[in-house]
């Protein structure tokens, strides 16, 4: 099936005489006929559900259409987008350990790396993603133990060279995580690109509507976790009887690991309600998409041309350093946001947007309705100065998420508060 038809097939197929639509399964507990079936269950030789703190059908139905958009081999759905970056990171990563992480990232993100990680010991070096290979390279210690970064960067709107970043890490013999939340694998697939773990803030396009927040875990399955880096994968797990994830999950022994290991522990786990409300949002996930990334290239080139912008960040527009790249990992389109600067200060843009009257100000992105954030201000308020700088964010810099109205109506509603500055 092509990703359009995936959007809505997958993950659920109803067998005679069973619910068309994904039900509802609103229990936390599951009753089987034995004792030996539940031994089963905890010993990881058997299907089924435990208990809703790791698994519930219905939302395992939305990961398993998550998996096959993404081209993974599975997926783990989580309560966030940063509970699925913690969860996919400590999967593997320990005291003692080094991540390297592309620098212009999202702020929560950034901290989680750099201050919440960095209190359990692990090492952290945030590096500029348009490096070239050499000097990436040289950020590689004997302990670096995985790759990070974004395909489409929150805020600053760069494109990762994904291809680049991935065969520095297999060089290393380590992972490549990638967070596809702003590209969804409707603009772009980075397992297709090498990369290893994909994750997503599932509160973004992929629910679209703004009414529940969740994250999603993809496992590409191609990583090699049995090459002597990674001994929690080959070595007995005594919190489950000794079993040995590599051999007995083998392609899967990643995922299977964090769900059995990590979720059973943190209990980070999304409602069988909320999981119902994001397969509503995937099923639209391909028409509002591309009426996002239409809307948006119109209303970047509108900002462009505009004599008290200072600068426009958005990928698809000809003139910016990351169209080629663009053009490469995400050919149909760049999503629906767009950063930019107005000339003058903090104040300055603040006027701006307090003058807007369609685009709302909220603490949010990347849902079917027009909204701004100066990220200065809210989302990135925690970062120093230098920190800002290297996210790529200035006093006048505003975040833009170009919705699905009609976007004549948008452009007005930027041309009168820009007029009102």
């Amino acid at each position: 099936m092509r990703i359009e038809t995936q959007c809505i097939q997958e993950g659920y197929a109803p067998k005679n005489g069973e619910p068309r639509v994904l039900p509802i399964y609103q229990s936390t507990t599951y009753k089987y006929n034995s004792t030996e079936e539940v031994a089963k269950l905890f010993d990881m030789e058997a299907d089924g559900h435990m208990y809703s703190r790791i698994s519930n059908p219905t939302v395992d139905a939305v990961e398993k259409k998550i998996a096959a958009l993404e081209g993974g081999i599975g997926a783990m759905c989580t309560t966030s987008g940063q509970a699925a970056s913690m969860i996919a990171l400590l999967n593997f990563l320990k005291a003692g350990d080094h991540l390297i992480s592309a620098g212009n990232i999202y702020g929560g993100t950034l901290n989680l790396l750099g201050v919440t990680l960095k209190r359990m010991g692990i090492e952290v070096t945030f590096v500029n993603a348009d490096t070239d290979p050499d000097t990436l390279q040289a950020a590689f210690k004997p302990h670096t133990k995985a790759v990070f970064g974004e395909t489409i960067a929150n805020p600053s709107m760069a494109i990762l060279d994904i291809e680049k970043f991935a065969a520095l890490a297999h060089h290393n013999n380590v992972p490549l995580v990638i967070d596809n939340t702003f590209a969804t694998p409707i603009l772009c697939r980075p397992i297709e690109y090498g990369a290893d773990i994909v994750i997503h803030s599932t509160t973004k396009y992929m629910d679209g509507h703004a009414v529940q927040v969740g994250g999603v875990i993809v496992d590409s399955g191609n990583f090699d976790w049995a090459n002597g880096n990674f001994p929690d994968f080959t070595e007995p797990d005594p919190s489950y009887h000794g079993v040995i994830y590599t051999k007995q999950f083998g392609k899967a022994a990643y995922i299977a690991k964090a769900r059995y290991q990590l979720m059973r522990d943190m209990g980070v786990y999304p409602s069988a309600h909320a999981a119902f409300l994001l397969n509503l949002g995937l099923e639209t996930l391909a028409l509002r998409v591309e009426r996002h990334c239409s809307n948006a290239l119109k209303v970047a080139e509108f900002l462009e041309g505009h004599s008290q912008i200072e600068f426009v960040n958005y990928p698809g527009l000809a003139a910016n350093k990351y169209y080629n790249l663009a053009k490469k990992y995400t050919p149909d389109g760049c999503s629906g946001v767009i950063s930019f600067s107005i000339k003058g200060d903090r104040e300055a843009a603040i006027r701006f947007m307090d003058t807007l009257k369609l685009a709302a100000i909220v603490v949010h992105v990347a849902d079917l309705r027009t909204s701004v954030l100066h990220p200065a201000s809210s989302t990135h308020r925690q970062l120093t100065n230098e920190q800002l700088i290297a996210s790529g964010i200035t006093p006048g810099l505003i975040r833009l998420s170009v919705g699905i109205e009609n976007v004549l109506d948008i452009i007005e509603d930027l041309k009168q508060a820009l007029a009102q500055i």
